[in-house]
């Protein structure tokens, strides 16, 4: 099992926890050792924890047990991300009091998927899966943003990149590092949707003329003409 964690005691008796890399390579699920271990260095100190996170996703399975134990740890909780914090790594941020961001990082979210081998009943159980994945997600999202649920299904759905201003135009973070004292200017926030680049690019795609059918007015005339010599 490689670690994805590290902690570090800071000298005001709080402590930090730095989430780098994948989250679990290995998934957590049926997993019940590395979630104890985390667990057990979670609750090995008490004070305020201060949690960075630089993280591509990973296995939702250990991101939701990180969720669950930061959010019912006793102590503060501040997320800061400093880089990215996208697909499972995003329902980390969201056990954060307060989400700072980096004035250059980037949050992510989007539809979970997985990986189904067998029939087509297989196919159906890994639907139903992920649809209620999402669900679970969504109540993360929801209970930090106040975003209704649709809301929230539509920025999956298109798989949304948010940089600082427009996470905190949609309530996913609250500050901007380094500009804790301003206001931040909205009007510059940004959201990517791949969906509607998709989109966008298909409709500038030439569309392929219909080809005419049928016999030309002009060869009709030619071989009436003919007929009626």
């Amino acid at each position: 099992m490689k670690k994805f964690w590290n902690w570090v005691r800071d000298s005001d008796e709080g402590r930090t926890l730095y989430l780098n890399g994948v989250i679990s390579e290995e998934t957590w699920w049926g997993d019940e050792v590395t979630p104890k271990m985390f667990k057990d260095e979670l609750l090995a100190g008490t004070g305020d924890i201060t949690v960075w996170i630089n993280s591509p996703g990973g296995d939702v399975f250990a991101a939701a047990q990180i969720y669950n134990m930061l959010m019912d740890y006793t102590g503060k909780v501040t997320v800061k991300i400093d880089g990215l914090a996208a697909s499972a790594a995003s329902v980390i941020a969201m056990a954060g009091g307060e989400v700072y961001m980096s004035p250059v990082s980037m949050i992510m979210i989007h539809n979970p998927s997985t990986i189904a081998i067998g029939d087509s009943e297989e196919m159906l159980r890994a639907k139903a899966l992920l649809d209620e994945v999402k669900e679970s997600i969504i109540n993360a999202y929801e209970l930090k943003t106040g975003l209704s649920r649709t809301k929230l299904s539509h920025l999956m759905d298109a798989e949304s990149w948010m940089n600082a201003n427009k996470a905190i135009e949609l309530g996913f973070a609250d500050k901007i590092m380094f500009m804790e004292n301003e206001t931040p200017d909205l009007t510059d926030s940004l959201i990517f949707s791949r969906m509607a680049v998709t989109n966008s690019l298909i409709s500038k795609l030439p569309k392929k003329q219909k080809q005419k059918t049928g016999t030309p007015i002009e060869s009709l005339d030619k071989r009436l003409s003919l007929i009626s010599h």
